[in-house]
């Protein structure tokens, strides 16, 4: 007992420096990277599969943030074949997330593109809108790596919409940054500067410091772009610092190269040169190819100014040569891309089509529910009448052929009860509340059996029973609608023999319960067998029966998301199974 209250709470602690490490991730990432590998050993020494590839994943998240690409992609990876392997749809999505951001973040924007859109139907499923705007944000990031700038303003749209629906406002902002880029480059320079503005007012009110480094990095672009190279400088410095204590690879070698732009505007060339040169080592370090051509090209300018003719020749075939290696690469993997896009969007229009066809045929079930439920009991009361009066015409008239007229005009009217009352308990199957009770299942079954004694061939008919003691919660009404229908319908079609009787098994195993009626009654013809759930089917004519009884067990089974079965042989017996989830 001891060590598993100390195995309990070494799983506490374990979770708890998980959520710490995630939550601390914006402020300082190295200690969240120390703080999941404590997690990492601990979920290790206790056999904890599920905490190390959580562990996994987030340390794969942690060290793609830090620009080692190949140990977060290798990681990311591991724990996707566990999440995989246990039907995860939380772990399937974080990992695909993890993995999808490395690819786009070196070049590999196909693969990039299609693990986040898997990613962002995962979300969806699981309603969970702060991980879909971050999974927008990224989707929306490539599409302007294809230079796709309609679809890159949608997504970081959709982002901040699925923000603000939980009102995430530091996620929301997280999209207002690469806006504000988008604004800038389509001249719309007031606009630009609200957007990062507003993010940066949000960054700072939420602490979200390496969101605080981008979007600083955002300002000092509007402040270069409008030849304000000292204020730019300022937020550049403040951005590298930021993104320089968090460890961002990427976030450096972007300011970088803006900074070394500010700076050789200002004529500072060495300044320029020693900031372009170090976005190239860094690129070059972790395979960011779009910062590397950049680089490049920024010191072919710079070398212009300088007037080193041979050496601005030299960093522009460079340039050229990375340039013309993205950009051929790139445009076969947009066509690939948008063709794999153009799938899952069709995929997504059928979803969305079906769905709504079973909207409207939901709508029109509940609609001809309402209509079943108001006639029947419409009819209810006009139908007790003609009942009660069939009592008066029994001791008011005796002529024999008039009593056999109205014991006929008795037996439809009994009829049509059965079936009122039977199209009563079929909506009520639907629409009553799922309160859950403890299920007796010996009391219910001899409560069940003995309302059963108004029937013809009840007194002739041994019942026995064999129910395993186990622990059931269920919906009560429903449980008892699908004994009485079973009980009731092998009392119907038993033969009028001495030897008709009757077993009803009852047990669990395997996380299910199972429900067996078997009898050796009249049996069921083959070719009836396939209709006889189906509603007023009536497999045999020579009963009084409504066709709803089977019809109304079906629907009480699949409430209970269960099953119902038959094997049946004429002559011979039935006998009825029903599966029931037992938690």
């Amino acid at each position: 007992m001891a060590n598993a209250t100390q195995e309990s709470l070494d799983l506490i602690v374990a979770d708890k420096l998980l959520a710490e490490a995630y939550t601390i991730r914006t402020a300082d990432l190295n200690k969240s990277i120390e703080l999941t590998q404590a997690a990492l050993e601990k979920f290790t020494i206790l056999a904890n599969e599920d905490g190390i590839a959580r562990s996994k994943n987030q340390l794969g998240l942690f060290y793609s943030i830090h620009g080692e690409f190949d140990i977060g992609l290798e990681l990311s990876k591991e724990a996707l074949q566990f999440f995989e392997a246990h039907k995860s749809l939380r772990g399937q999505a974080e990992a695909k997330y993890n993995i999808g951001s490395i690819y786009y973040k070196t070049d590999n924007y196909h693969q990039g593109l299609l693990y986040m859109l898997e990613c962002l139907q995962f979300y969806r499923q699981l309603n969970d809108f702060d991980k879909q705007a971050r999974t927008l944000k990224s989707i929306g990031t490539i599409y302007e790596f294809f230079n796709d700038i309609e679809n890159a303003i949608e997504s970081y749209q959709q982002s901040i919409d699925a923000s603000l629906k939980i009102n995430a406002l530091d996620t929301a902002s997280n999209a207002y940054n690469p806006l504000s880029g988008i604004y800038l480059k389509q001249g719309l320079i007031e606009l630009a500067l609200e957007t990062i503005e507003n993010s940066i007012a949000i960054k700072k009110q939420t602490q979200d410091i390496r969101g605080l480094g981008f979007a600083l990095y955002g300002r000092g672009k509007i402040f270069s772009k409008t030849t304000q190279f000292q204020k730019a400088i300022a937020d550049f410095d403040k951005a590298e610092e930021i993104l320089t204590n968090a460890g961002d690879t990427l976030g450096m070698g972007m300011v970088y190269n803006k900074r070394g732009i500010a700076h050789m505007n200002l004529g500072e060339y060495e300044t320029a040169k020693t900031y372009f040169l170090k976005a190239i080592h860094l690129s070059e370090k972790f395979n960011i190819q779009f910062i590397l051509f950049k680089g490049y090209f920024n010191l072919y300018e710079l070398a212009k100014k300088e007037g080193e003719t041979t050496q601005a020749l030299g960093y522009l075939e460079k340039y050229l040569d990375r340039k013309e290696t993205v950009i051929n690469s790139k445009a076969y993997i947009i066509i690939k891309s948008y063709d794999a896009l153009s799938k899952i969007q069709t995929l997504e229009h059928e979803a969305r089509t079906h769905k709504e066809k079973n909207e409207i045929i939901e709508r029109k079930n509940a609609e001809l529910d309402s209509f079943f439920y108001r006639v029947s009991h419409d009819l209810k009361g006009p139908i007790s009448s003609l009942l009660g009066l069939h009592g008066v015409v029994e001791i008011d008239i005796k002529d024999a052929p008039s009593l056999q007229l109205f014991k006929m005009y008795h037996s439809q009217v009994i009829r049509m009860n059965n079936i009122v009352m039977g199209l009563i308990n079929l909506t009520e199957i639907k629409n009553t509340e799922k309160l859950k009770t403890k299920i007796d299942f010996s009391k219910l079954i001899e409560e069940c059996i003995e309302s059963c004694h108004y029937l013809p061939n009840s007194s002739a008919v041994k019942i026995s029973t064999d129910i395993q003691p186990f622990t059931f919660n269920s919906e009560w009404a429903i449980i008892n609608t699908i004994l009485q229908n079973l009980i009731e319908n092998a009392i119907k079609y038993s033969k009028p023999s001495s030897d008709a009787h009757i077993n009803i098994k009852v047990s669990a195993s395997n996380n299910e319960v199972m429900v067996v009626v078997e009898d050796n009654g009249q049996g069921i013809p083959l070719d009836h067998q396939n209709h006889i759930f189906n509603m007023f089917y009536r497999a045999n004519d020579n009963t009084k029966g409504s066709g709803l009884g089977l019809y109304i067990l079906k629907r009480a089974v699949e409430r209970l998301n269960g099953v119902v079965e038959l094997k049946s042989i004429p002559n011979v017996g039935s006998s009825f199974t029903v599966t029931l989830p037992l938690v």
